[in-house]
């Protein structure tokens, strides 16, 4: 292997000299470091990133948390994108730490990317509560921002979207178009996001003076396998209902496979709405009604706290709004 040694023999300086010159916090004159930059090219030598990183305190990387159970879908995998790609325009690296099934692998995970000295980290939390990143962020560092989770002490480091007022929004459209028997696929438990939309669904029913029936909220975890398999639930327990929303596009996604097997229509026989404006369902056939929610300008504003320290302490941003998604899979009921 080529090591730093390598270059300065070959370029006639000594060890210090290249280092200094990789380093750029010292002056080093042009003749110098065309030659090193000759012995560089020749001995095909690669710098050793993580010792420049604890040589100048400086990595030039954000980091980001999030679980695997999330990013597997097209939603989280145009999440990541965004994040590289404005990460990328402030000449930033995206590095993306694991944090599995656990909060305890999500602090661990924090500390990797403390480890390789990023200069910020985001986290997209699934685990960890808002008062341990409270405390996270109090402990470290280095900036953290928490994405689609609303913290108390330092909310102004936290960028997230409302939930529940999306949910309402969406269940007073269904419910507009005449459906009065809705039936929710829910989210993993336990998730925030998930218990929002549910209690978006409930409340807007009871608003408009409607009863839910707790038959018509069935169980799922956010893949597209849950939504099939909670749509066969709806359709063997034989309730009726005539609408079906759930938590996210995928599941809905999942849902609307269900409904095929067994002979139904969309939107003629049932309706079927969802969640995130996934990719997924804009080319569904038919294509899904959802709510969407704006990820990329809830990561542009979480890079922006990042790396820009006026905006640290800023005034906390308001709750992004969803945006109601009219497409083709939900239609009045069937009379009769």
């Amino acid at each position: 292997m080529v090591t730093i040694l390598d270059v300065a023999r070959r370029a006639g300086v000594s060890k210090a000299t290249v280092s200094r010159a990789l380093n750029g916090k010292v002056f080093v004159s042009d003749d110098v470091r065309a030659r090193i930059d000759k012995a560089i090219e020749e001995t095909g030598y690669r710098p050793n990133l993580l010792a420049r990183k604890l040589a100048t305190r400086e990595s030039n990387s954000v980091g980001l948390v999030i679980t695997n159970r999330l990013y597997n879908g097209p939603f989280f995998s145009a999440m990541i994108y965004q994040a590289a790609t404005l990460s990328e325009a402030h000449q930033r690296q995206l590095i993306l730490a694991d944090g599995k099934n656990s909060s305890q692998h999500e602090r661990d995970a924090i500390t990797f990317l403390m480890q390789l000295r990023c200069d910020a980290i985001m986290i997209y939390p699934k685990y960890l509560s808002v008062e341990e990143l409270d405390a996270i962020i109090d402990q470290s560092s280095v900036p953290v921002v928490a994405i689609n989770r609303e913290l108390k002490r330092h909310r102004a480091r936290s960028v997230f979207v409302d939930h529940h007022a999306c949910s309402v929004q969406m269940t007073r459209y269904l419910l507009e178009q005449g459906h009065r028997r809705i039936a929710f696929i829910t989210g993993a438990p336990g998730s925030p996001t998930g218990e929002r939309r549910l209690a978006g669904y409930l409340d807007a029913q009871a608003g408009a003076g409607i009863t839910p029936d707790a038959a018509l909220v069935v169980p799922g975890s956010w893949t597209t396998e849950s939504g099939y398999e909670a749509g066969r639930a709806l359709l063997a327990a034989g309730i009726p209902f005539t609408c079906v929303l759930a938590a996210n596009d995928d599941m809905a996604i999942g849902a609307a496979k269900a409904f095929s097997e067994a002979g139904l229509r969309l939107p003629d026989e049932v309706s079927l709405a969802g969640f995130d404006d996934s990719i997924i369902g804009r080319y569904a056939t038919p294509a899904l009604t959802t709510m969407h929610i704006p990820m990329d300008e809830m990561i542009g504003d979480a890079v922006q706290i990042l790396l820009s320290p006026e905006d640290r302490s800023a005034t906390p941003r308001p709750p992004y709004a969803g945006t109601l998604i009219i497409r083709e899979s939900v239609a009045p009921p069937r009379q009769g």
